[in-house]
């Protein structure tokens, strides 16, 4: 099999009853797009049953506070209410939406996250650049064959771009650069035609804003290696057409694997920028929203071509929707060949942020086992977070000393700061805001309403904080000297009588694990008030 997750064309007709059906929803800065598909887990693959597009500009928020205007979220309200209804004709099994560069960067981006969930039964993940630029990243290694042969994929959005450099395993670079079409033409581009001036403004920005990732790219490539590039989205893809009209005479229903010439996309953008809005909407392929914003879209690609040395591309109709898709997939243990090495991208992710930050393995994986052990024996008991909760507890007891690299006093907050804002990928803003909340509250005081850093999280989010980080509480006192005294745990809790007796069991026989001991019985009440019982200790 060539490729790790196959695209085949499929109707719904298809016998495949026990085939889960899948749909991915991308709430972009220009459009919400989704692709509903039917995965079929023997092969693994899936195919592709419908894909819907509404554009809604999201991007064109108040310029004044950064908002995502009333306007733009009736717009994309009323595009994902129709998403859920063609989902739901479909008999979707589970939709999937993740929110990128206008709703992640807009001060009431997670406003309009919990409106949507509340109104329409949607939970939006808003995810951060990198972890965009990831599964953008998975997308597009799903769907063309690297050879390991190290790939430049670039992503032109409404609001940014991501460039990312990989080589069918690892990604060696992950970045988002705020320089969308949508963006860009608002700010660099005030009338049409396009006038010099103007032209000349927006490259020279473009080229700055590229700088830093394309440094990056270059330092990662080895002596000798010559990367192809994939080009993957909207901006793209519309070039794509139109150079193939150009050529051939007409726009093809699929434009996979066409090139992009660099000399052939310069002669385009001196084309499209002396026209007016109207009159690009004439040339077939380029439709009446997309004419408005080509122009900067195409800059982008020119100068990241320019800049990275590239006279072509290839392009792949893949890109973050299909790797929503395949995250999902991952997650679930569907693949087990090439692309399953990145289904452990949250643990290192983890591990390689403690690196960064100075953090003592040995004592915060042994704490994580401790924590996990407590969370494992109170399930079902104390609380009813599944195995994804489980993955955020892990990920906070691994870094919950990681505030250590910026100063003892107070470590627990610069924890909070250090996880918060450390790109954590695999996981959601919303998880990434939940770990540094679990790990800022491993000791000192109990999370408190008025705290600044809880603002954002909801009701059930909360919770989860509350819990897990007076779990996690228990599990830092259990090793208290960091030199592994306690090497297993036992926890019976008796909920009529609202007691628990916790047995540890040392790794010496003859280690009374006194300063364990101390430490457990300082750290308790916040666990036994927050599960509203007495918790009492016994040596196995």
């Amino acid at each position: 099999m060539a490729n790790a997750v196959l695209e085949s064309s499929s109707t719904i007709d298809d016998d495949r009853s026990t085939d889960p059906i899948i749909a991915a929803i991308d709430i972009g800065t220009n459009s919400v797009h989704m692709v509903v598909v039917r995965v079929i887990a023997s092969l693994p693959a899936f195919s592709i049953i419908a894909r819907e597009k509404e554009t809604v500009r999201l991007g064109d928020r108040d310029p004044l506070t950064g908002n995502l205007t009333p306007e733009a979220i009736d717009r994309a309200r009323g595009a994902l209410k129709r998403c859920q209804e063609v989902a739901k004709s479909l008999k979707v099994d589970r939709i999937i939406a993740v929110a990128t560069s206008a709703v992640r960067e807009a001060p009431n981006g997670r406003d309009f996250a919990r409106t949507i969930e509340t109104e329409l039964g949607l939970a939006v993940n808003i995810i951060s650049g990198q972890e965009e630029a990831r599964r953008i990243y998975l997308g597009v290694l799903s769907g063309v064959e690297f050879d390991n042969t190290p790939h430049l994929i670039i992503d032109i959005g409404g609001g940014s771009t991501e460039l990312i450099l990989g080589d069918s395993h690892e990604p060696r670079t992950l970045s988002s650069t705020k320089i969308g079409a949508v963006r860009l033409t608002a700010e660099f581009i005030p009338n049409n035609p396009v006038s010099d001036r103007s032209l000349s403004y927006l490259q020279a920005f473009v080229r700055g804003q590229l700088e830093r990732p394309i440094d990056e790219i270059k330092a990662n490539l080895r002596p000798g290696e010559l990367p192809k590039m994939v080009g993957t989205a909207g901006t793209i893809e519309t070039i794509a057409a139109v150079l193939n009209l150009d050529k051939n005479g007409h726009v093809p229903d699929r434009i996979h694997g066409f090139k992009i010439q660099l000399s052939e996309l310069r002669n385009l953008i001196n084309r499209l920028r002396r026209l007016t809005i109207a009159e690009r909407t004439t040339i077939e392929g380029i439709s009446d929203r997309r004419a408005e914003i080509i122009v900067a879209g195409a800059v982008v690609l020119q100068e990241a071509m320019t800049m990275l040395g590239m006279q072509s591309l290839s392009v792949c109709e893949r890109s973050l929707r299909e790797g929503v898709i395949v995250d999902w997939m991952l997650a679930q243990g569907l693949i087990e060949d090439r692309l399953k090495y990145q289904g452990s991208i949250r643990e290192r992710s983890t591990l390689k942020i403690a690196g960064k930050y100075g953090v003592d393995l040995p004592h915060s994986e042994r704490v994580a086992e401790l924590a996990l052990s407590l969370f494992d024996q109170t399930y079902g008991q104390l609380h009813t977070w599944d195995k994804s909760i489980r993955q955020l507890l892990w990920s906070a007891s691994i870094l919950h000393n990681s505030g250590h690299f910026v100063s003892h006093d107070s470590h627990h907050k610069h924890s909070y700061y250090l996880i918060r804002y450390g790109e954590l990928l695999g996981y959601t803003e919303a998880e990434i805001d939940i770990i540094a909340n679990i790990a800022r509250y491993h000791r000192k005081s109990a999370p408190k309403k008025k705290h600044q850093n809880l603002q954002n999280l909801t009701k059930e989010q909360k919770s989860i904080v509350s819990q897990l980080s007076a779990i996690l509480r228990v599990a830092v006192a259990l090793d208290r000297r960091r030199i592994g005294a306690i090497k297993d745990v036992r926890l019976n809790c008796d909920l009529a009588t609202r007691e628990c007796q916790l047995t540890f069991f040392p790794a010496d026989p003859l280690d009374a694990c006194v300063l364990e001991c101390w430490s457990l019985d300082y750290k308790k009440p916040i666990f036994e008030t927050e599960f509203d019982l007495k918790l009492s200790t016994t040596r196995g």
